[in-house]
């Protein structure tokens, strides 16, 4: 499909999940903006590099998206974490200003543009965590009043027992943050680590119908799992008439 065609597409107005962006309320786009939700080491980074290059081979034009890749904030986020002395409400404001950087200046130009924005995780890896670590429900959900509803959310679901497993063998010791040893859980890195993602999996199960979360079994093989994405991808972009 080649640029041109993109304007062809119908566009739609932008849909905020709360209070949104004034100046953004009657934006207009003509991409679409898919996400894939999961843990680390669940695969995500593999599903989403395979699927882009099939995208890109069907002649989309699509952008990659993820956490901590802000110009403005990323780097920022990098550094401060190493001195593990981050408050949770701190952090959550961190990877907030990343989100919304990469929001304002990638996705939405993106979208506008008819990109397929395809999103290495959104905001719901970020409310998870945050509540995870115990802060305000209504506080969480509304920190990300100003992101717009992607077109359809997959969610890598993997259990903690597994996944585990997959970071050792992509990772020779366990993520400081990612094992909640911030919260002090338990003087075990292993134990505090199944603690912390079956709490970060909870969130998720309860979010699933809030946002429409489609969740996809993860503790498949990544060929079993890349098969089933791209089925789905595939019939979504035909249904709305990409494809």
């Amino acid at each position: 499909m080649t640029r041109d065609k993109y304007k062809d597409l119908g566009t739609r107005t932008v849909e905020f999940y709360g209070h949104g962006i004034k100046s953004l309320q009657d934006t207009e786009v003509k991409g679409r903006l898919i996400v894939i939700e999961g843990p680390d080491a669940s695969g995500r980074s593999t599903q989403i590099q395979s699927i882009t290059t099939r995208l890109e081979a069907d002649g989309h034009a699509v952008l990659n998206t993820g956490l901590k890749r802000s110009e403005l904030v990323g780097k920022g986020i990098l550094e401060a974490k190493e001195n593990y002395t981050l408050g949770k409400k701190t952090l959550a404001l961190y990877y907030a200003a990343d989100f919304a950087d990469q929001f304002e200046y990638k996705i939405i130009p993106a979208l506008q543009a008819g990109y397929i924005v395809l999103a290495d995780r959104y905001i719901y890896t970020l409310i998870a965590r945050n509540l995870a670590r115990g802060l305000d429900k209504t506080w969480c959900h509304n920190l990300y009043g100003f992101a717009i509803k992607p077109d359809v959310v997959f969610y890598l679901d993997v259990e903690p027992s597994v996944l585990i497993h997959r970071v050792f063998q992509k990772n020779s010791t366990l993520d400081y943050y990612e094992s909640g040893a911030d919260m002090g859980l338990s003087n075990d890195m292993y134990e505090s680590f199944l603690i912390y993602q079956k709490r970060v999996s909870q969130e998720f199960h309860l979010m699933q119908k809030r946002y429409g979360l489609i969740p996809i079994n993860g503790n498949r093989t990544m060929q079993e799992i890349h098969n089933d994405l791209q089925k789905r991808i595939d019939n979504f972009l035909r249904h709305v008439g990409h494809k």
